[in-house]
């Protein structure tokens, strides 16, 4: 599986998610700009102790990851999304689309694409789910499928 953080902002998050990605033999790629460099101590406080062992791949924007990977499968994690991510039909080698921390992605972009928008259930009107507690619900639902556990 390809992880895929859109201008992640907390370093906290992606180093979670950069461990997370090991454990689970998935590619991060992180998409320009970061809010925080990749030398970061919290970064590497949070998971970068994995850094040397994580499959990753920069891109400059999310124009250019778009542009190499158009022809892929891709899913875009949103709150605004209307596909609970449980009933998605995942395939090896799937991309998991996630946005930021404060702005999520472009609601063009998941409007545009509302067949592979997914959306985690939520009560009580309160913000969304920590970006690393998303990524993992969602990909260990398309380990699940994929691999079989």
């Amino acid at each position: 599986m390809h992880i895929v953080l859109v201008e992640p902002q907390i370093p906290q998050n992606t180093g979670n998610i950069a461990r997370l990605c090991v454990i689970t033999e998935s590619e991060l790629h992180l998409v320009k700009p970061l809010g925080f460099e990749t030398t970061n101590y919290y970064l590497r406080r949070a998971g970068m102790d994995y850094w040397d062992k994580v499959r990753h791949v920069f891109h400059d924007s999310f124009e250019s990851f778009w542009k190499d990977h158009h022809g892929e499968r891709c899913w875009y994690a949103s709150t605004k999304a209307k596909t609970l991510y449980t009933e998605a039909r995942f395939q090896e080698g799937d991309y998991l689309i996630f946005g930021n921390e404060t702005r999520g992605l472009p609601e063009p972009f998941i409007f545009s694409h509302p067949q592979m928008g997914l959306t985690i259930p939520m009560w009580n009107n309160t913000r969304s789910l920590n970006l690393s507690n998303a990524v993992a619900i969602i990909l260990y639902e398309a380990l699940r499928q994929v691999k079989g556990f």
